[in-house]
């Protein structure tokens, strides 16, 4: 009867270990919190860059400003988005699925992420991280700023 619990224990265990190593995972690696330096260009528009200092964000494009701590939180959350799921770049036509050019482009400390279009199966996004593809929720998609958030603190 031990042995037949050891058994179910060791098991499960390697069952356990196996489904982590199969799920996707998360866009980066990056724990947001660990985030300080994010760039952001929405479509064809310029790119603005921020920076993390004593615990509030800066847009440093200029002359530095405080920035919407709250919008910039959103942006380095993206890092530890769950993936649904991956596919090798390849297996894409990058126009055809918004990302030649992409919609938005994020970098977090120096890692970037393509956004691409909507996906016809659901309310998920295409984004490139390296030469992979990944589905992510649609609710990771970086906004434009808005004008509260773009005034000087």
């Amino acid at each position: 009867m031990l042995a037949v619990a050891i058994a179910l224990v060791a098991l499960a265990g390697w069952q356990w270990r196996r489904d982590r190593d199969d799920a996707p995972g998360t866009l980066l690696k990056l724990p947001p919190s660990d985030i300080t330096q994010v760039e952001l260009r929405i479509g064809n528009g310029p790119a603005e860059h921020f920076s993390k200092r004593e615990g509030h964000w800066w847009r440093v494009d200029g002359t530095a400003a405080r920035a919407d701590d709250g919008r910039l939180a959103e942006l380095a959350d993206t890092a530890a988005a769950s993936v649904l799921s991956w596919r090798p770049l390849s297996d894409f036509d990058p126009t055809r699925i918004g990302l030649a050019p992409p919609v938005a482009v994020l970098s977090l400390d120096g890692q970037r992420l393509e956004f691409g279009e909507t996906s016809v199966t659901g309310p998920q996004r295409y984004v490139r991280v390296n030469d992979r593809v990944a589905l992510v929720s649609v609710r990771y998609t970086p906004r434009p700023a808005t004008q509260e958030a773009t005034k000087a603190r």
